[in-house]
């Protein structure tokens, strides 16, 4: 998933489709309630039938965003790569569909690279980047305590002093 998706001339569905061809229309709404996606869906003229202009010019960022990670998860992958793909998002939303794809898809590997540290504070393991050295890999809590890198990026971002 990459930071930018893009979104194909067609449907909605067909735009889902596109990571698996059989998918029934059961699957795209299930997909698109893990991705944050159906309530926007459901309101759009044709629902899963709605047209999306080339490069989903017609639909905001977050819901591009949306639509994209929802043809990921019906790709029905191993691992799922999220390039910073929450970027898009409002924190609400992000929380949402993060805990609803650790919830539904728990047998497939998620590896987030993230910029906004309350996208990632729940991470089994986060590793720590500085000039595309790594200089840290924990929890949340053990690189509060052990690495000065990311203790300056959650004050930074969170305001609060870590």
């Amino acid at each position: 998933m990459p930071q930018r998706p893009f979104l194909f001339s067609g449907t909605v569905a067909s735009n889902l489709r596109f990571g698996r061809e059989e998918a029934t229309d059961e699957e795209l709404w299930q997909a698109l309630e893990i991705a944050q996606g159906r309530d926007f869906v459901e309101e759009m003229e044709g629902r899963l039938d709605a047209r999306i202009a080339q490069g989903g010019t017609n639909v905001s960022g977050g819901q591009r965003q949306r639509l994209a990670i929802a043809r990921a998860i019906i790709h029905q992958p191993d691992i799922l790569v999220f390039d910073d793909s929450f970027s898009a998002l409002d924190l609400a939303t992000d929380a949402r569909l993060r805990q609803a794809l650790w919830r539904e898809l728990p047998e497939v590997t998620k590896i987030v690279v993230a910029q906004r540290v309350s996208t990632i504070t729940d991470a089994d393991r986060i590793v720590v980047l500085e000039d595309g050295r790594m200089v840290g890999v924990g929890t949340h809590e053990e690189l509060l305590e052990s690495s000065d890198t990311y203790r300056e990026i959650v004050e930074s971002q969170l305001g609060v002093e870590a």
